[in-house]
């Protein structure tokens, strides 16, 4: 197993796993498959200091792991969101745990000291994740997704790494 810094060659494979989880309306917001084109600019975004990372065994990446700003104001330099998307078939494997617990410990080397998370609150297996490490409910938006005619809530889950 190895977590390396996202390549461009990797774009391909980040986009096949986010693809993945969009027909489950479990994970993203977006409704239609993406594209590479239609990622470049956000996998540009990521740099030493908002990290995207892939999780890799052997030649195959199977996750991958996103540090994002959080509102963009300087004020809020030292807190990221993180998101954690895993291919279908590399579910359940503990790769989830794994990424989690390495946003931690990487975090502040970043300058990183409070993470946050947005999920769809139907999302339980996303939600004990972050709840196993220590994550707590820091609120709910209401219905602020409509997917299918059908109203989704956020839940937002946040913890302080010092």
């Amino acid at each position: 197993m190895t977590i390396r810094v996202a390549q461009p060659r990797d774009l391909q494979h980040i986009v096949d796993i986010y693809n993945e989880t969009i027909a489950s309306r479990m994970v993203t917001a977006d409704t239609e498959p993406t594209t590479i084109e239609q990622r470049l600019s956000w996998f540009d975004s990521h740099h030493s200091q908002r990290p995207l990372f892939v999780y890799e065994e052997g030649e195959e990446i199977l996750a991958w792991l996103s540090f994002k700003s959080f509102y963009g104001r300087p004020a809020y330099d030292q807190t990221c969101e993180i998101s954690i998307y895993i291919a279908t078939r590399a579910r359940g494997k503990g790769l989830g745990h794994s990424l989690m617990t390495f946003a931690q410990e990487h975090a502040p080397s970043i300058g990183v000291t409070t993470l946050l998370g947005f999920i769809f609150s139907h999302n339980i297996p996303s939600i004990n994740l972050f709840k196993k490490h220590g994550f707590s409910c820091w609120g709910e938006l209401p219905a602020v997704a409509v997917m299918d005619e059908k109203h989704y809530n956020l839940t937002i889950m946040g913890k302080h790494l010092s």
